[in-house]
């Protein structure tokens, strides 16, 4: 067992912050990010001074972000903007304080896409999602091709039905009505989702995420120290990294990469994430996973086990992933309704539910919550 599996518990999420989601074009992608850490360290109830380490996600220019907030800190460092690498920029946050070599480390990010124009495929591609992939030689410049043959593959394999796929997107705008936050609090119904254009057939635009500005920040710190904060404390249980391969990406059976077939199996007592946290499929209290897409959801279900390869699709049927279900999913309405900003909505989302700060969207006795990536990265909360 590594050092990191005994010391689950050792650090905690004390501070959360956001901005508003949207279009903001007075802001760029640095003073977003000043603004969610401000909030995340009045929530914690710490100066700026007090963070020690630095983690920025999509942030063009840390050093201009460092002078701005005039911050000191002993690490500094940046993670790439993809989608996948939330959890795992979290992680590098945890495993800095393991170390000893750091006690609060603030791990940011910030995108001002819609005001920027940004555009994900394509030649006009800003942020590397198409041109230098491995599928632009066979035309897939774009995320969205990717995942419409994702489904398609799904749907030969298993009969999957594009209706199946729409509950996953109405549930989240359920949840995102119940967000004051959220961007798309607008009611949709089957018909609204089944009306909508395709975009990448059989993938509609109620199928595809939102693109909008906005920034979060996570605050984490030790344990002992997290006791003494403003708010209660919200334990990083368990952690399983990021598989990097370039196999990840071959969808040679849904939701798994060639070589993780042997890897992870559909069984929670096998995969690191729940071995770390000691717990099992039914000690998890709500699921939130990367929706840049409505498929992945059934990806994420699939790939950690909590149903069998096919079976996504009859699960997200009948509410089960609805608050008040069976394993509520992406309460705060997910990259789909809420507003992308990968996955740290989902991250703070966790933290809130956990502190029971949810109000109407709040899980009734939330205790055990786990962001489970359908790209194989894992997390697991724990109040």
């Amino acid at each position: 067992m590594s050092l990191i599996s005994k010391r689950k518990d050792s650090v905690a999420v004390v501070g959360i912050g956001t901005t508003r989601w949207g279009a903001m074009p007075e802001h760029d992608a640095t003073s977003l990010g000043i603004w969610a850490l401000r909030n995340a360290a009045e929530d914690a109830g710490i100066r700026l001074e007090d963070i020690d380490g630095l983690i920025c996600q999509r942030l063009t220019d840390y050093q201009k972000f460092v002078q701005i907030t005039n911050m000191s800190p002993k690490l500094v460092t940046a993670t790439p903007g993809a989608g996948r690498m939330t959890g795992g920029t979290i992680q590098m946050a945890v495993q800095a304080i393991l170390s000893g070599m750091l006690d609060t480390v603030a791990v940011v990010y910030g995108n001002d896409g819609r005001s920027a124009g940004a555009r994900y495929g394509g030649k006009g591609d800003s942020y590397g999602t198409g041109a230098d992939q491995m599928w632009h030689p066979y035309g897939m410049t774009s995320p969205g091709a990717v995942h419409s043959m994702l489904f398609q593959r799904h749907a030969h394999q298993y009969g999957t039905k594009v209706e199946q796929l729409g509950l996953v997107a109405t549930a989240f705008r359920k949840h995102a009505m119940l967000n004051p936050e959220a961007v798309m609090r607008k009611p949709m119904t089957m018909d609204d989702y089944l009306n909508s254009r395709f975009i990448c057939e059989p993938l509609r635009l109620l199928d595809y995420c939102l693109v909008n500005d906005g920034a979060a920040c996570v605050i984490v710190t030790t344990a002992e120290r997290a006791r003494d904060l403003r708010k209660p404390p919200v334990y990083i249980s368990g952690m399983q990294p990021l598989p990097g391969g370039a196999e990840e990406f071959i969808w040679a059976y849904p939701g798994m990469g060639v070589a993780q077939q042997s890897v992870f199996e559909y069984d929670a007592g096998v995969q690191p994430v729940y071995r770390m946290a000691g717990v099992t499929h039914k000690d998890i209290d709500a699921l939130f996973t990367y929706d840049a897409f409505s498929i992945l959801p059934w990806i994420a279900l699939e790939r950690f086990g909590f149903c069998k390869p096919g079976e996504a699709p009859a699960f997200t049927q009948g509410g089960r992933i609805e608050l008040g279900g069976e394993l509520p999913m992406n309460t705060n309405g997910g990259l789909l309704s809420e507003g992308h900003i990968l996955g740290w909505g989902h991250q703070v989302e966790i933290v809130r539910q956990l502190r029971g700060e949810c109000c109407v969207r709040q899980i009734a006795g939330a205790e055990v919550i786990q962001w489970a990536n359908c790209y194989g990265d894992s997390m697991i909360y724990r109040k």
